[in-house]
């Protein structure tokens, strides 16, 4: 697909607004990105142009967003950028949006604490009983080799007319 993926480092700007809706659960918020540079002349960092992305997380990210994130937080979005032009009335105007993968806290201004979100319980099935997978366990060796009878047992079983030795074995086959 031709898709126009970014990743933007921003702050929340508005508190995320989370519905449940019959495709699943859906979040929104609004990023601010302000562009910082150094100026020469003063001697300082300066602000820049500010632009603002309404980022949407749907599903497990949206729940984690609505639980996790508020106004002022630096933030990390990676997602699909999609930009809407529309006119309403007399007026037209632009919506930069980001469809998010990703959404975590910016860790090099900050500190976060991780926790796994905890998975619904799925509803009980059938249970059929598990085939036994496990192989029976070799028998232990004599002589020291892994899974072979051992040398008495080998010049036992040739005496009783059963196993041959490998000296018979090569004397058979030469």
């Amino acid at each position: 697909m031709n898709e126009t993926t970014v990743c933007v480092v921003g702050n929340v700007a508005t508190r995320p607004a989370y519905r449940e809706l019959a495709t699943g659960p859906s979040a929104r918020f609004r990023l601010a990105v302000t562009a910082r540079y150094w100026d020469r002349e003063k001697n300082v960092w300066t602000d820049g142009h500010t632009n603002f992305f309404t980022v949407w997380a749907n599903r497990q990210l949206a729940v984690n967003v609505a639980a996790c994130v508020e106004v002022g937080q630096p933030v990390v979005v990676q997602g699909r950028l999609k930009v809407r032009t529309e006119v309403q009335g007399q007026q037209q105007w632009a919506s930069a949006d980001i469809d998010a993968v990703a959404i975590g806290h910016d860790l090099s201004r900050g500190m976060a604490f991780f926790q796994r979100a905890v998975k619904p319980e799925a509803p009980p099935t059938a249970s059929r009983p598990e085939p036994n997978w496990e192989t029976p366990r070799p028998a232990e060796p004599q002589d020291g080799q892994p899974g072979r009878p051992g040398r008495e047992q080998q010049e036992q079983g040739a005496e009783e007319g059963g196993v041959e030795t490998q000296e018979q074995q090569a004397a058979t086959v030469t």
